[in-house]
């Protein structure tokens, strides 16, 4: 997995991705990158990040967010052992 993330066109993908400069850059980006169902998963995750911020409990979460139990616990999992990607962003979006 590892060096998956640190091959060359992983890394051009990751740059070009941080040289997004506007979410409506970043919209069409995502959309010509991904599939409709990529982007809504990547939303649901996101959405069950903020919602584990805030403390909220896993059944709570699916629940509000349609995301299954496990990927509440995979998020979760992610949160708080993971690279500290989710916490960046949490934390800078307020």
């Amino acid at each position: 997995m590892e060096k998956i993330l640190r091959s060359r066109e992983v890394k051009e993908l990751f740059k070009a991705v941080a040289d997004i400069k506007t979410p409506e850059e970043c919209r069409k980006f995502m959309r010509d990158l991904c599939t409709i169902a990529e982007i809504q998963a990547m939303a649901e995750r996101w959405q069950v990040a903020k919602l584990l911020q805030k403390g909220l409990p896993y059944r709570e979460i699916a629940k509000k967010t349609g995301a299954s139990t496990a990927t509440v616990t995979r998020v979760a999992q992610w949160l708080n052992h993971g690279e500290g990607g989710y916490e960046i962003l949490l934390e800078r979006l307020g």
